[in-house]
């Protein structure tokens, strides 16, 4: 089977726990993608918020995927050694004035009723002053009046006026650290990964990430949004929401329900075959047009 020349795919977890069942379908559909096209697989750790991670957690994640079969091309990548290249294009977006301080609180903000951050520091005739000695600030890039639109494999057609319903967004946080949107984005640039499919609920980022790609010359990926999990009270599974880890010792198992729900049919001989021979039918039979458009799927499904 012909592939698409150059595939270059990615799977990037944060070390805030273990693996759910969101992750590996994120982390399934993204492999069988790479490889169904003669792909290089890559694993991304996005570890640039310490307060949130867990001791032993990306080394746990690893041990997971490899358990499960998923093996990937080159050394895994830490986020938090390339903590220059962010600043790099941090500092390419503040000389292109394409970027600014702000000293805003999420309580300011509310308190002049803005649904989304309404541009107040930038505006400003005078640059902004922090309202006391060593007050850190955050740094927020000019989203302008543009509209961001791209055609996603799997959900279409997706656009944003990002004035209107983004605002101006952070690109480093006010305690110092990078934010995901500037880090991601130079990190799929650093890495040249061309094809990109995760979770919908990173649907909605995606403009920006596009917008940040043009500021500062880097090529746009392809997209693809696979269906996200769900619990009873619609909130994504997900570390946050307490969802369970997913079981190493029985990837196969899981393996075949995470083929059933993203659309690709396994035959049912196959729910007794290894871990290889599900993942090599896979391959093999991997079709993203059949992964459900539906932006949710509900945790129940796992029972099913």
């Amino acid at each position: 089977m012909p592939g698409i020349s150059n595939y270059i795919g990615r799977f990037a977890p944060s070390p805030t726990g273990s693996l759910h069942f969101g992750s590996l379908l994120a982390a399934l559909a993204s492999f069988l993608d790479a490889r169904a096209n003669q792909g290089r697989w890559l694993v991304r750790m996005e570890d640039l918020d310490p307060p949130r991670e867990i001791a032993g957690a990306a080394a746990q994640i690893l041990r997971t995927l490899e358990n499960f079969g998923f093996y990937w091309d080159g050394p895994v990548r830490y986020q938090s050694q390339h903590l220059d290249l962010y600043q790099q294009a941090l500092q390419q977006l503040r000389k292109q004035q394409q970027a600014y301080p702000c000293y805003c609180s999420r309580q300011q903000i509310a308190q002049r009723h803005a649904a989304v951050y309404d541009g107040y520091c930038q505006q400003q005739k005078q640059p902004p002053r922090p309202p006391e000695p060593n007050h850190p600030a955050a740094i927020r890039v000019i989203v302008g009046d543009s509209r961001i639109g791209f055609d996603d494999a799997i959900q279409g057609h997706y656009q944003q006026q990002l004035k209107t319903e983004v605002g101006d967004f952070v690109i480093r946080r006010r305690d110092g650290l990078y934010a995901y949107q500037l880090a991601v984005v130079v990190d799929d640039a650093a890495q040249q990964v061309s094809h990109i499919v995760r979770g919908y609920d990173l649907l909605d980022s995606t403009p920006r990430q596009i917008q940040l790609q043009q500021r500062l010359q880097l090529p746009t990926p392809e997209y693809a949004h696979i269906p996200i999990l769900v619990n009873s009270q619609g909130q994504k599974l997900s570390k946050q929401t307490y969802a369970s880890a997913i079981d190493p010792d029985q990837p196969h198992r899981s393996l075949f329900r995470a083929l059933q729900l993203l659309g690709q049919q396994p035959p049912e001989d196959l729910r007794a075959g290894s871990t290889h021979e599900m993942l090599r039918w896979g391959i093999n039979h991997w079709q993203l047009s059949w992964v459900p458009r539906q932006p949710h799927l509900a945790e129940s499904l796992l029972e099913s």
